[in-house]
């Protein structure tokens, strides 16, 4: 199938050791003889390899999908030996079609209005997973369809997915099945699906995550989960937990990582609505690009002192200002100081509790942290340095800085404190308190400044990244390249890279004592 119809219809093949596993989880739960008690509907069959490895009460199994030339191969495939009934394959556009239709078997249609028989149905799916993002500005393949009308205002921004699309219809028009099915986490994490967890309330049963780069054609590392859901017992969702795993294709065997908990996170709930607190446009001294409160994000959050026109124009720029200097580190050192792995992908940075701001020692690590890492790319060569963290004899400058606002801020001489009525509330005061391992960090980076101003017609007012880059140089790309040919440069950066790595390990139980992160 070509990319691009891929796309628009949401289609990824389910690799086979995947299906292998799902079922092993629906026996796990519904019994090692489900396929004698239950039926079974692939609703989004494609060629039907989900439903390879059922083989038994096959007048019970039903595939249908909404290609002709899908159910072509498999019919194709039965005359070859696949365990399905032709009678049972069927064309039908699960988010269109009409379930009086003709198109539905008889024997599947008698299923779904019975009661006692819904309850003994197993929805089971890999779904399409288009979205209305997709597309540009235009909506018009998602709002094709009749569900798109049907359920808007029922789960609201959720509409724009196919398969939630298809997940409204199931816990509608199908009540009390068994529903099986692989899927991001979106639906039950995400702050856009506040509303379409309001809607579907169901029992989750049993689950697993594996990493998505395992299905066909899907790239980037995040996770995919096959989760079992009772819709007869009508429950909110909540915290579930579910079994991360993964394959080992050098052995051919399944790998357990552990558990994994997943929380629902509703609207004004994340970071950025704490942060929100704090915006300020007085004495600027930087600025904040910030993206979505989840981990797959985390590379979009940096300081720049010259924001893009396009990230101004998508709201995706806050100021950074001497009166909110200290929530902005705090901001960013969450951000990166804990590294993007597949498994904790969706994972939603979250409002804090008030407990930080009695931490002093936590707030001057996050300060540190921030002054000397890679993602603040303050430079002086768009306007005035504020963040030089060392006097100019201690970094042997060969004159005067045109900023001191960061020693002054450390040494206390000001306040970095949202003033005024709007914030006064809210805000961080105290003066910096430096921990060991901070002290460490500002020893071991003392030492590059030094080594800079050591070298005739250097720029005194360099920022840290600029400093980088001075040693570093660029790539033909224009990325900076991870060393330099100054051995010395190297040695000094690499003692400062272990102290900050310290310096990190010590802030991250913090984050989640103080709830910026749920484990």
């Amino acid at each position: 199938m070509p990319q691009d119809i891929r796309e628009r219809k949401g289609s990824f093949f389910t690799p086979q050791i995947r299906v292998e596993l799902s079922q092993k989880y629906i026996a796990d739960t519904l019994g090692e003889n489900w396929q004698d008690k239950y039926y079974v509907w692939d609703c989004c069959a494609g060629t039907g390899n989900l439903l390879v490895g059922i083989n038994r009460n096959l007048e019970n199994v039903f595939a249908s999908t909404i290609d002709e030339s899908d159910v072509k191969a498999m019919h194709d495939r039965i005359e070859n030996g696949a365990r399905l009934l032709k009678k049972n394959v069927f064309q039908f556009d699960f988010l269109n079609d009409d379930f009086n239709s003709k198109k539905l078997p008889k024997a599947l249609k008698e299923i779904i209005d019975d009661p006692k028989k819904r309850k003994k149905l197993i929805i089971y799916i890999n779904p399409p997973y288009a979205e209305a993002a997709q597309y540009g500005k235009s909506k018009t393949e998602i709002s094709k369809t009749k569900m798109y009308s049907e359920f808007k205002e029922d789960i609201s921004f959720a509409i724009n997915e196919l398969f939630s699309q298809m997940f409204a219809r199931i816990y509608r028009y199908i009540p009390d099945c068994k529903l099986a099915t692989f899927g991001t986490l979106k639906y039950i994490t995400a702050t856009n699906f506040t509303k379409f967890r309001e809607f579907f309330n169901a029992t989750f049963l049993k689950g697993f995550i594996c990493p998505a780069n395992t299905f066909d054609n899907v790239n980037g590392p995040f996770p995919t989960s096959f989760i079992i859901w009772d819709l007869s017992l009508k429950k909110k969702i909540s915290k579930i937990t579910v079994d991360v795993v993964n394959y080992n294709f050098k052995n051919e065997n399944y790998i357990r990582l552990g558990k994994k908990k997943l929380h629902p996170i509703n609207k004004g709930y994340i970071i950025n609505d704490w942060l929100r607190n704090y915006y300020d446009n007085k004495d600027i001294i930087g600025f904040l690009r910030f993206v979505g409160p989840d981990f797959q994000a985390n590379q979009g959050v940096y300081f720049t002192s010259e924001p893009k026109e396009s990230d101004i124009k998508e709201s995706r720029i806050q100021t950074i200002t001497k009166r909110n200097i200290l929530e902005m580190s705090i901001y960013l050192t969450i951000r990166h100081c804990i590294e993007h792995t597949w498994i904790n992908h969706n994972d939603q940075y979250l409002y804090p509790n008030d407990d930080y701001k009695n931490d002093i020692e936590f707030i001057s690590d996050c300060l540190i942290n921030t002054v000397f890492h890679g993602k603040n790319r303050i430079i002086a060569k768009d306007g005035l340095n504020h963040w030089i963290p060392f006097t100019e004899a201690e970094a042997g400058a060969k004159g005067k800085y045109k900023s001191h606002y960061l020693l002054e801020l450390f040494n206390g001489d000001v306040v970095a404190s949202n003033g005024g009525d709007l914030f006064s509330k809210n805000s961080i005061e105290g003066k910096i308190k430096f921990s060991k391992e901070a002290k460490a960090v500002l020893n071991n980076a003392r030492k590059i400044w030094q080594y800079y101003n050591s070298i005739t017609r250097v720029d005194i007012n360099a920022s840290f990244y600029e400093i980088k880059e001075y040693f570093q140089g660029r790539d033909n790309t224009g990325k900076m390249n991870v060393k330099s040919d100054n051995e010395e440069y190297n040695e000094l950066l690499s003692h400062l890279k272990l102290s900050m790595k310290i310096l990190v390990d010590k802030i991250v139980p913090k984050v989640y004592e103080y709830g910026f992160l749920i484990k």
